[in-house]
């Protein structure tokens, strides 16, 4: 694998704290990765900066849709031939994405995307289980894929089926409007098991509870204003 191009694409808000070391996975690896700070008020750029990354800055906090589309466009403007998202809190591992990347270079798929529920989790609170198994409910639904988890950060594209991600969800809820595209462009896709770790340091940020239901609102609002 030429991995001067892939692209690891990682949407990042207010993770000084831990951006650090999940970077240092990727030492002496040959990936690129780039680190989109999204209005941050700490100093997640400048501590992935010193770690290899590449960074892209939002002036104000865009959202994690917004995020994630900065990154693959400008993964694709410098040669990306692959794309992965992953993120920057430390909840995925590397070595899952480079087997999701094996399976999108053998050619039969376009996107290939990570499931915890075909994996494994580590600390997953159990009304966090609950809440997830409703939102892969409502999204498999709006979107006609058959998918074990759909709000599920690690994502591997061929450039080709990046190219037609255009995400106008900023939120939350673009990763149901992600699928949703792959289904109506007849994306080639396949789920690949992954690791999902549920650190103290992830559930107490970002992970509370009533997130999933901020995607089901997100989504719903979305639809009233189609």
């Amino acid at each position: 694998m030429d991995t001067g191009k892939v692209w690891f694409v990682m949407p990042a808000f207010r993770e000084a704290r831990v951006i650090a070391s999940t970077l240092a996975q990727f030492r002496e690896t040959g990936f690129n990765v780039v680190v989109v700070d999204d209005g941050s008020d700490d100093d997640t750029g400048e501590i992935a900066h010193r770690n290899g990354a590449w960074v892209c800055r939002h002036v104000v906090n865009l959202g994690a849709g917004a995020a994630l589309q900065t990154g693959l466009e400008f993964a694709l403007r410098n040669g990306a031939d692959y794309l992965v998202t992953f993120d920057a809190d430390g909840q995925h591992r590397l070595d899952d994405a480079v087997v999701m990347l094996s399976v999108l270079r053998s050619g039969g798929v376009d996107v290939v995307l990570g499931s915890r529920f075909l994996g494994t989790t580590e600390g997953m609170p159990p009304s966090r289980r609950r809440l997830l198994t409703l939102a892969t409910w409502y999204t498999r639904l709006q979107a006609g894929l058959p998918l074990t988890d759909t709000h599920n950060g690690l994502r591997a594209f061929s450039a080709e089926a990046a190219r037609q991600i255009e995400l106008r969800h900023n939120r939350m809820a673009h990763a149901s409007e992600l699928l949703k595209q792959i289904a109506v462009k007849k994306l080639r896709w396949q789920e690949s098991p992954c690791t999902v770790v549920y650190t103290e340091y992830s559930r107490a940020k970002g992970q509370r509870n009533s997130g999933m239901f901020d995607i089901l609102l997100d989504l719903f609002m979305g639809r009233l204003h189609r």
